[in-house]
């Protein structure tokens, strides 16, 4: 005979009550509010940390200058009486597509021929030395500011030549590049000079269209088979960087294709 088990349920009707359980409850409640601010706070913070990386990261990766090419020019005093290094270099910079705007007054031009490199800042640009090149003016044209800047100097902090660089708008729609303010965009093109009279060529009187007297050595000598290296880093972005070797000779060219 099986025996008949029953189950019963127990009926409880207390419950926690007091001044005690209130406390602990209101304390409770507070954990969870104080713990939920904390968790949105940081992840606030996060986010913005987030953004501001990507931002800066999208910026470093798409503002490039990009050198289209480079022309060497030769200082003479007449047809047959021409240099035998290269005196300027004319350089055809624009930018990558979908590059943020570059700010060319904050671009710095390290070039070297192998033994000497000079490290040079926009002609405008008064921060890093406390004075702007010798004579640049924002009022002139290009043409006169290459011009001081072969043949101007000053106490501080120099020759023009080994310090600064000038620039010459040939494309710009928007009229966004100035002397004063060199802002370049998608689509601009300009032209980038630098100097780099060698101390045996001071003398010549011509460089290009310009007539000039009294070139500036620029510390640089660029010859036949030389090798020359030369990096644009702009305020952000990548850096961007050519290498090129001279011809074995110039023969008797003025202006000479030296990249790509």
């Amino acid at each position: 005979m099986k025996a008949n088990n029953k189950m019963y349920l127990r009926k409880n009707t207390r419950a926690q009550v007091g001044i005690g359980t209130l406390i602990i409850f209101i304390a409770m409640v507070l954990v969870a509010a104080v713990a939920a601010a904390v968790l949105i706070q940081t992840s606030g913070i996060l986010q913005q940390k987030a953004q501001a990386t990507g931002k800066q990261s999208t910026q470093e990766v798409s503002s490039n200058l990009m050198i289209k090419n480079i022309e060497g020019v030769r200082a003479k005093n007449s047809a047959s009486d021409i240099a035998g290094n290269i005196s300027l270099l004319k350089l055809n910079v624009g930018l990558n597509v979908g590059s943020s705007p570059v700010d060319v007054n904050q671009v710095v031009i390290s070039i070297t021929d192998g033994t000497t490199t000079n490290n040079l800042i926009y002609a405008n640009n008064a921060k890093t030395h406390t004075n702007a090149m010798a004579d640049f003016s924002t009022s002139a044209t290009a043409s006169t500011n290459l011009e001081k800047l072969l043949t101007s100097n000053q106490s501080t902090p120099g020759a023009n030549a080994k310090y600064f660089f000038t620039a010459e708008k040939i494309r710009d729609e928007d009229s966004s590049f100035t002397q004063e303010k060199p802002i370049l965009n998608t689509g601009d093109l300009v032209t980038l000079y630098i100097s780099t009279v060698a101390s045996g060529d001071t003398g010549f009187a011509n460089v290009g269209s310009l007539t000039t007297t009294g070139l500036k050595d620029s510390g640089l000598v660029v010859g036949p088979r030389s090798t020359v290296s030369l990096v644009l880093t702009p305020e952000a972005g990548a850096a961007t960087i050519a290498d090129f070797v001279t011809p074995s000779s110039y023969g008797i060219k003025e202006n000479v294709q030296l990249y790509p």
